[in-house]
């Protein structure tokens, strides 16, 4: 064969190599993978795809919720496309769906954020070694496919955009409000967006563009009201930080606990990434967003993802020193992350929560009426067909009722006023709620399971 045919041939098998070499394909591969082979459907997901059901099937957007009894007429539903989205790959693929979704943002995500890093001046072999720590850090973000998942793909979208703009000025930073747009109707988190948004054009972007800067920051007001609830989205982010799980600091809005497995994950490698990057000497808006996320972080573990997410450019930036690994060796593990992940999506999520035996069960037994479920039965419930007294989305009733709830999920004596609502009542088996409701006569345990008991009211 003559060389320059040798070399033809030789030229997209480098390509390949190269390509599977790459870190922004590594990354994503073995957070992927893990995101399907750990994967499991947590609360904060089913009553999306409920309440994009009701509104397929009225073709309306429903006055509050319309899967509970509890009122919350009024409630101004803002994540409407996220809930036809959820329940779109429910009709497809069942629950099977919200774990391939959380799958793709997950690669997306870390491709994202590799992306980033090489963008910033980083190595391969510090983005490497950065990326792995932010994966074992985001764990729980990782694993658990909620609505986040949206949220998990755009942040790391709004750095790159950010950065880009930081080292080279131009209109593309008007980008941010159709982003900010399209993030409002998906997940709150688009309240992030904003913030680390607002560091970089307040304390960078104004002293050289002072009238783009104040043009973008009030073109992102009506962005993030561009929804459904219109002039009332404010309403609704107002109800989702103030309402009762927030204010307790309870389910998917508890505190950062250094007693917590998965906390001393996020809080170890939240360290070291922050370390890195402040060596890495990073612009002053990357300070101030970086303080303002650790900040967050405290007050709700599960915002440290973006916290690390923040901090992985500089990070890998200031370990520049560091070798990639060879292609002998990520091809290995390029193909080992394909199995794997390959084998989680075909097993489909984890199952925790109740069987859809005992699901069924609970809606035939309720005869119509409401069934009082701890937060991830509930949703179980609702996505079933059935009716609760009260669930997700918790901020879309009354105060009141909130407190009522938590204090029942909570197994408080001032929560035992919650059983009035329903007749039966599904919780976790062996939780606070199970062996407080044991020592009721007027209500007895009909059916179980592994994870979840049924208890109906006594004659």
């Amino acid at each position: 064969m003559p060389p320059e045919v040798a070399e033809d041939v030789a030229t997209p098998r480098r390509v390949v190599l190269d390509a599977l070499a790459s870190l922004l394909v590594l990354a994503p591969a073995l957070a992927a993978a893990l995101a399907a082979i750990a994967g499991t459907i947590g609360a904060d997901s089913r009553w999306l795809a409920a309440l994009g059901r009701s509104i397929v099937a009225e073709r309306a957007i429903p006055d509050g919720v319309p899967f509970a009894t509890a009122p919350s007429a009024g409630w101004p539903n803002v994540p409407v496309l996220a809930e036809l989205v959820f329940d779109g790959l429910h009709r497809a693929f069942g629950e099977r769906g919200f774990q391939l979704a959380q799958v793709l943002a997950v690669a997306a995500a870390f491709a994202l954020l590799a992306l980033g890093a090489r963008r910033s001046g980083a190595g391969e072999g510090g983005t490497a070694l950065v990326l792995m720590v932010a994966i074992a850090g985001s764990l729980s973000a990782l694993v658990v496919a909620r609505v986040q998942l949206f949220s998990l793909a755009l942040f790391p979208l709004l750095l790159l955009l950010l950065r880009a703009e930081a080292r080279a000025p131009s209109r593309r930073i008007w980008l941010l409000v159709p982003l900010v747009a399209l993030w409002s109707n998906l997940h709150g988190a688009v309240l992030v967006g904003i913030a680390v948004a607002g560091a970089y054009l307040v304390v960078d972007r104004v002293r050289r563009q002072p009238w783009m800067v104040a043009g973008v920051l009030v073109a992102l007001v009506p962005a993030l009201c561009l929804t459904p609830a219109l002039w009332r989205t404010p309403d609704y982010y107002l109800g989702v930080l103030g309402n009762e799980a927030a204010r307790r600091g309870v389910g998917l809005w508890a505190r950062l606990s250094p007693t917590a497995p998965l906390d001393v994950l996020v809080i170890a490698s939240a360290v070291a990434l922050v370390v890195l990057a402040v060596r890495a000497r990073p612009p002053l808006w990357e300070f101030v967003a970086l303080a303002g996320l650790a900040i967050v972080t405290v007050q709700a573990a599960r915002s440290g993802v973006w916290l690390l997410f923040l901090a992985a450019a500089p990070a890998a930036r200031s370990l520049a020193s560091a070798r990639p690994p060879r292609h002998v060796v990520l091809v290995p593990v390029l193909v080992a992350a394909a199995a794997v992940a390959a084998i989680g999506l075909v097993r489909g999520p984890l199952r925790i929560g109740a069987t859809d035996d005992l699901v069924s069960r609970t809606i035939a037994d309720a005869r119509g009426g409401p069934v009082l479920a701890e937060p991830l039965l509930a949703e179980q419930v609702v996505l079933a067909g059935g009716r609760v007294w009260l669930s997700n989305p918790i901020d879309a009733f009354d105060h009141a009722d909130q407190r009522l709830y938590l204090d029942w999920v909570e197994a408080e004596p001032s929560g035992d006023a919650a059983l009035r609502h329903a007749r039966v009542v599904l919780v976790e088996v062996d939780g606070d709620a199970d062996r407080r409701l044991a020592k009721r006569r007027t209500f007895r345990r009909v059916a179980s399971d592994d994870d979840a008991a049924l208890y109906a009211r006594t004659p």
